[in-house]
């Protein structure tokens, strides 16, 4: 029987961990906030980030990440993509070779530009690593909605690994080979997700979000093709269903704090309202930093940098959008 460890005790590690623990696995979760940690214990409950799932007795957490770790097949990064870094130079000297780490955040590093299992790699080099990733909210999975997602890996024995794991009859896995695409697809979208949010807090209507979310699968196409990954890639579970499914939920951090901004509220507000990390925020900056250095179209993102970081009117850029230059739909 694996046993499988949680590095975070956010909302999505948790209900992927209640998940397993009802399967029959031994889980694990390590998260730095006590309060975190004795909720679990005592009333298995995680009052702060998913309170409606109830966690089984074989989930334990623990405040020691060495000892949140000991005994573990599989190691879950369950942490926000600007803190994976930190994370796996903390975990490295805990972790025996044979260990397999997955990783379900979204993004890339900012700066280097880097896909975060490339950042794992980094600083865990001698470990296999997995990508968990596709239309998932947590909010669903803790209470068994049925779920597709993808286990992505340079090592596609690892993916079948976790696929085997993982797999419930409510919780689907497909394995596929490339990390690029899952990674690419996966992060870009909640750019557009966090665009379509602004599009809802204008008042717009589904004519403007059908636009939005069509040409925002351009754009990950676009730059995931550029940067290596398979076009077939983004049309599935990581690509298409994961902006699906961001753009039109409520359950979506990126468009909940979409629909503050256009609502004229700050970035920050809308952040501290959601109460949660917003990964479109910091993606948004990272790939407009990468498509000006790479000389990759990208108006969608280019457009909510400027509402973000540059303070600009979003009405202003929706107008920027629809009259751009004419030109032909495949372009």
């Amino acid at each position: 029987m694996k046993r499988v460890a949680f590095i975070g005790g956010g909302s999505f590690g948790t209900a992927l961990a209640a998940m397993l623990g009802n399967k029959g696995l031994y889980v694990s979760i390590w998260d730095r906030k006590k309060s975190v940690v004795d909720n679990i214990n005592k009333f298995r409950h995680n009052e702060k980030y998913l309170k409606n799932c109830v966690i089984p007795n074989c989930v334990t957490a623990y405040k020691d990440i060495q000892k949140a770790i000991c005994g573990s097949d599989i190691v879950v990064l369950a942490v926000p993509s600007h803190v994976i870094r930190e994370i796996s130079v903390k975990i490295s000297g805990y972790l025996r070779k044979d260990q397999i780490i997955v990783s379900i955040a979204k993004g890339i590093e900012e700066k280097t530009f880097k896909r975060l299992s490339q950042v794992i790699k980094d600083e865990i080099p001698d470990n296999t690593v997995v990508v968990l990733s596709g239309p998932s909210h947590a909010e669903e999975v803790a209470v068994n909605i049925p779920t597709a997602v993808v286990a992505s890996s340079e090592d596609i024995k690892a993916a079948k690994i976790v696929q085997d794991v993982f797999m419930t009859d409510s919780f689907r896995i497909y394995t596929n080979d490339d990390l690029i695409g899952v990674e690419i697809g996966g992060a870009v979208k909640n750019i557009i997700a966090l665009a379509s949010g602004v599009l809802d807090g204008l008042g717009y209507g589904d004519n403007a979000k059908a636009a939005l979310m069509t040409r925002g699968m351009s754009e990950i196409v676009r730059i995931g093709v550029k940067l290596g990954g398979k076009q077939e890639t983004f049309y599935g579970l990581t690509g298409m269903g994961d902006l699906i499914v961001t753009c039109t939920s409520m359950h979506s951090r990126n468009r909940r704090a979409g629909i503050l901004i256009g609502q004229g509220n700050s970035m920050e507000y809308a952040c501290e309202k959601v109460g949660m990390v917003v990964e479109g925020i910091k993606t948004c900056k990272a790939f407009y930093e990468l498509k000006e250095e790479r000389n990759i179209s990208m108006p969608i993102t280019d457009s909510l940098y400027n509402v973000l970081f540059n303070n600009k009117e979003p009405r202003e850029y929706v107008y920027k959008l629809m009259t751009r230059d004419k030109k032909d739909e495949i372009y």
